[in-house]
């Protein structure tokens, strides 16, 4: 079956699109067809949330994946639509295995009975990108063998193209695009997803997540063979163990389980706080529970790099919020994220205060999911008018994918005193090294810098205040407008005057007896009133047509 071109694939798109803004997704996308030069019937379309997840699939490739970004966006996806998009199975037909050996052939360079001792033609796994199989090199070692189905590049960049442009021209025709800024999103989502697409870049995830779990025995990932890794084939140690979710109450009663829950809570908050990087998809399906009793980390394909100044304030935010200080977890959210012109924050800060109170109410097993409370927190924020970086989303989706595979570990765990124990850990781990010799001889290099200038400055300053040269000059009227706009004003004023003085002069005029006459009426005067006329019609059509609505005022919180 022959792809669809571009044009007739954005319309499907489309028609996904607006078949759920009517049943609540993307709530606010008030844009038809036509306005986006489309040709599509968007009347009485609707969709239940297991519609959704369907029509998701139905799509291909990357709208699966785009089900797995969305299920970490409380601000765009209602509840129900989210809980539907955690159930979503990435799970497809494998493809041929005369494509995986002419895929692992052309990428490798070598015939496959060459380079594997035995070579499983069933799958271990199908997914929509890739399949992977078990294979014995010749040195009797098992490996898995991770195969990149073909064509997948070329159909996934000619959706992404078709998504971004519906996305900039919903940002510049919705309320909620200039809301959320889909166009961003896209993007972001286009680089994650492309970096996905390069095993090699995976493989160097594997590495460097192996080397930051060195303090944690109970937790490791399976190392790359790079002489057998290339941009479409990933071949890696190969993992034996279950599902968490699959482990019995009497396997749990016979194996001590709940360290290795605490593990993995710990080890993934080093790799947010410590090392800055966040697995995007933890879910059961790519932790696996050994027979000696570790977990092996699967599937990293997908990695989100938190840049320092967010991590930092991130850390404070979950850190207020374990130790139930909301109006600090409200202030923190709207530090890192961007005011909206109708941001409320008086509600924010109350409602915040209130959800973070409930959370702290709670304690032991039973206590309110931490990723529960982290998504919340992103809703809210967006229902009052603050936009939140998709950091704040990402970590929030992650802990409750962990603190589901804890729970199936150990369900006695108390994961919320876990999680506020070890946070304080990292909180004096960074004050230490901010005492640190490095980063003190950094600070006495800066002072030093301001010591060294400022008696200069001072001095060029009083110089200025001396001599009557002192300027202070404002930026942003270009941007703005404010001169344009103003000359705008002045040109109106002066052609109404100017219609004004017409209209009045062929008043005036109108008696005269021995004037011309034009259809009864003085002939100058009536030429007059027209021109006067003339001049007033266009003055209001410019107005009605020429203006622009103000550009929405975005605040970002102090960096």
């Amino acid at each position: 079956m022959n792809a669809p071109d571009g044009k007739s694939r954005t319309t499907q798109i489309l028609g996904f699109l607006l078949k759920y803004r009517n049943a609540g997704i993307f709530s606010g996308m008030d844009v038809d067809a036509a306005a986006l030069d489309e040709d599509i019937d968007a009347s009485g379309l609707e969709g239940s949330p297991e519609a959704f997840v369907d029509d998701l699939e139905a799509l291909g490739p990357t709208f699966i994946k785009l089900g797995q970004a969305l299920s970490t966006r409380p601000d765009m996806v209602p509840g129900p639509y989210l809980i539907a998009l955690e159930r979503m199975q990435d799970d497809v037909d494998p493809m041929p295995f005369d494509d995986v050996r002419a895929t692992i052939e052309d990428g490798l360079g070598v015939r496959l009975n060459k380079l594997f001792l035995a070579f499983d033609e069933t799958p271990l796994g199908s997914a929509s990108l890739a399949q992977v199989h078990r294979a014995t090199l010749r040195d009797g070692r098992e490996v898995a063998v991770k195969v990149q189905r073909p064509d997948i590049v070329d159909q996934i960049h000619g959706d992404l193209d078709a998504l971004s442009g519906l996305a900039q021209k919903v940002d510049r025709m919705t309320d909620i695009g200039r809301r959320v800024r889909f166009a961003d999103w896209v993007n972001e989502f286009r680089k994650t997803l492309l970096a996905e697409l390069d095993y090699r870049t995976e493989a160097e995830n594997l590495e460097r997540f192996s080397a930051h779990f060195e303090d944690y025995p109970e937790l490791f990932v399976p190392q790359p063979l790079w002489d057998l890794t290339c941009k479409t084939v990933l071949t890696m140690g190969l993992v034996h163990g279950v599902k968490a979710t699959d482990i019995t109450g009497l396997q749990r009663t016979e194996r001590s389980l709940g360290p290795l829950a605490s593990a993995l809570m710990r080890g993934y908050l080093d790799q947010v706080f410590v090392h800055g990087e966040i697995h995007a998809d933890p879910h059961p399906g790519n932790l696996l529970v050994t027979e000696d009793d570790r977990i092996g980390l699967l599937d990293l394909g997908m990695v989100a790099h938190v840049p320092p100044k967010q991590r930092e304030r991130l850390l404070k935010l979950l850190f207020a919020a374990v130790d139930g200080r909301g109006e600090e977890v409200a202030a923190e959210a709207v530090a890192m994220g961007t005011r909206l012109d109708d941001f409320d924050q008086e509600r924010y800060y109350r409602d915040t205060g209130q959800m973070v109170s409930r959370y702290a109410a709670r304690s032991g097993a039973r206590s309110q999911s931490e990723g529960r409370l982290m998504l919340e927190l992103v809703r809210l924020a967006t229902s009052c008018g603050l936009r939140t970086p998709p950091e704040m989303s990402l970590l929030g989706k992650t802990l409750l994918n962990l603190e589901a595979v804890a729970n199936a570990l150990d369900p006695e765990l108390d994961v919320k005193q876990v999680i506020e124990e070890h946070l304080d850990q990292v909180m004096r781990l960074r004050l230490r090294k901010s005492f640190s010799p490095a980063h003190m001889a950094t600070d006495l290099m800066e002072i030093q810098s301001l010591l060294r200038e400022a008696p200069r400055k001072l001095a060029d300053l009083l110089s200025l205040l001396a001599d009557n040269r002192l300027q202070v000059r404002v930026t942003g009227l270009e941007e703005s407008r404010l001169l344009e706009n103003m000359q705008k004003i002045a040109n109106r004023i002066s052609a109404g005057i100017i219609s004004a003085a017409f209209i009045v002069a062929a008043a005036m005029m109108m008696d005269s007896a021995n004037a011309p006459r034009l259809f009864g009426h003085p002939a100058v005067a009536l030429v007059l009133l027209l021109i006067g006329a003339a001049l007033g019609i266009a003055i209001v059509v410019s107005a009605l047509l020429g203006d622009r609505r103000a550009k929405r005022h975005e605040e970002p919180g102090p960096r």
